[in-house]
């Protein structure tokens, strides 16, 4: 982590010390340069692997990924890194960088083999397409999408992602390490799921493969299941 944090300053600094030395191959002040350093962690371009724990970040819905970086920085999610890095952006700076990578359109790499039996990914297809009603858990592709690739303008897609990231962030809303705007659907679902189904629905998501395109959808064909906060309330934000 601290590794990407020096690297964002250096990124962020190198094409001024660049220009006051006079150098004619210095790097240029772009958005894209200065972002680099997140592809330290998140991969080349923001695209990610899909083993580990750092998510893709290339070509999710440009809303999703801007509440994320007020997430971080706000603290409703806890990463102490991305909360440091982003805790003097203003809201318009957090926007440019949603967008720069919500608009790049990278190749997904293969599925790796299943980390579960058939009996865990059979439990897990279930939950994913057609939720447990009993227990008051809806399908995930009641919000998510049909292909499981989200939903623009702020619903992401659930495909391509690490098993240990997906655990870790269902996880994560069960203990109240990670929130989002009120009313917070995902926490609601989090806590009714056993450790057994969130394994279950990690395992068989990181085992599919992505569709091509992979774009989000433009609307849902139904009203999502429940209310979730999915934008911020209306109040001022920081310049």
């Amino acid at each position: 982590m601290f590794r990407c944090l020096l690297n964002l300053i250096l990124g962020a600094l190198l094409p001024t010390v660049a220009m006051a030395a006079g150098d004619p191959h210095r790097v240029p002040d772009t958005l894209a340069q200065r972002l680099q350093a997140c592809t330290v962690c998140h991969g080349q371009e923001g695209r990610a692997t899909n083993a580990g724990y750092f998510p893709r970040i290339a070509g999710k819905p440009a809303g999703y990924l801007y509440h994320q970086l007020l997430h971080f920085r706000d603290g409703r999610r806890n990463n102490a890194g991305m909360s440091f890095l982003l805790d003097h952006m203003s809201d318009a700076y957090l926007r440019d960088i949603a967008t720069h990578f919500a608009g790049l359109d990278l190749p997904y790499p293969p599925p790796l083999p299943p980390a579960a039996g058939p009996a865990d990914l059979a439990r897990g297809e279930q939950l994913v397409r057609q939720g447990d009603p009993a227990r008051g858990l809806p399908a995930c592709v009641a919000c998510h999408g049909a292909s499981m690739t989200g939903v623009t303008p702020a619903v992401p897609g659930l495909l391509g992602l690490p098993r240990d990231y997906l655990i870790g962030q269902l996880g994560a809303w069960q203990t109240g390490l990670r929130q989002a705007f009120a009313p917070d659907c995902m926490a609601r679902i989090a806590r009714a799921m056993a450790p057994q189904d969130i394994s279950a629905v990690a395992s068989w998501l990181a085992w599919q493969p992505v569709l091509v395109p992979a774009h989000p959808q433009a609307a849902l064909p139904a009203p999502m299941p429940m209310e979730c906060g999915l934008t911020p309330p209306a109040r001022g934000g920081r310049p």
